[in-house]
C-alpha cells in the first residue's frame, strides 16, 4: 500500500510539474500571438475571412485562436512527458502508442474545452484579463486531465505495477 501512495505522489508531482511548465509554455505562445497578431491583422487586411476569424475583437478571436494554438502545442509534449516520465509506459509499439494517444486527445480535447470555455467566459463575461482568465482555467484542466490520464489511458501501467 505504502508503494502504491508513493507511486501516486510521484506521478503528481511529475504531472503537475510538467503541467506547471506547460502552462508557461501555453502562456509565452498566447503572449507571442497577442504581440504579432496586429502585424497579422494588418498584413492581412485584404482577406475578409482571416479578418473575420482572427481580427474580430468583440469577441477577442485572436485570443481564443492563440489559445486553441497553445493548448495543441502543449497536450502533444505532455503526451510524451506523461507517457515516458510520469506513467512509464514504456511501450514504444505504434499499435498501444496510438491507442494511447487517441484516448489521450479524446481527453484532451475535454479539458481543453472546458479550458477554453472558462478563459472565454471569464475574459468576455466577467472582463479579467486574458492573463487572469489562463491562470484560473489551466490548472482546473490539468487536474481534471491528471485522474482521467491515471484512471484510463495509462491504466495498464497502473494495474502492472499494482501487482
Amino acid at each position: 500500500m505504502e508503494r502504491k501512495n508513493n507511486d501516486i505522489k510521484r506521478q503528481m508531482l511529475l504531472y503537475f510539474t510538467f503541467a506547471a511548465l506547460m502552462i508557461g509554455l501555453n502562456y509565452g505562445i498566447q503572449k507571442l500571438n497577442q504581440f504579432i497578431a496586429p502585424t497579422l491583422c494588418s498584413s492581412f487586411a485584404g482577406i475578409d475571412w482571416f479578418q473575420v476569424l482572427y481580427c474580430t475583437q468583440e469577441p477577442k478571436m485572436s485570443h481564443f485562436i492563440g489559445s486553441v494554438l497553445a493548448v495543441g502545442i502543449t497536450y502533444l509534449i505532455k503526451f510524451f512527458l506523461d507517457k515516458f516520465l510520469v506513467f512509464k509506459a514504456m511501450s514504444k509499439k505504434l499499435k498501444q502508442t496510438s491507442k494511447e494517444f487517441v484516448k489521450y486527445f479524446m481527453f484532451a480535447i475535454l479539458t481543453t474545452l472546458e479550458n477554453l470555455g472558462i478563459q472565454f467566459i471569464l475574459e468576455n463575461f466577467f472582463n479579467l484579463p486574458l492573463d487572469l482568465s489562463v491562470f484560473i482555467a489551466l490548472p482546473i484542466g490539468y487536474l481534471t486531465k491528471f485522474f482521467l490520464d491515471r484512471t484510463y489511458v495509462f491504466q495498464n501501467n497502473i494495474i502492472i505495477e499494482e501487482l
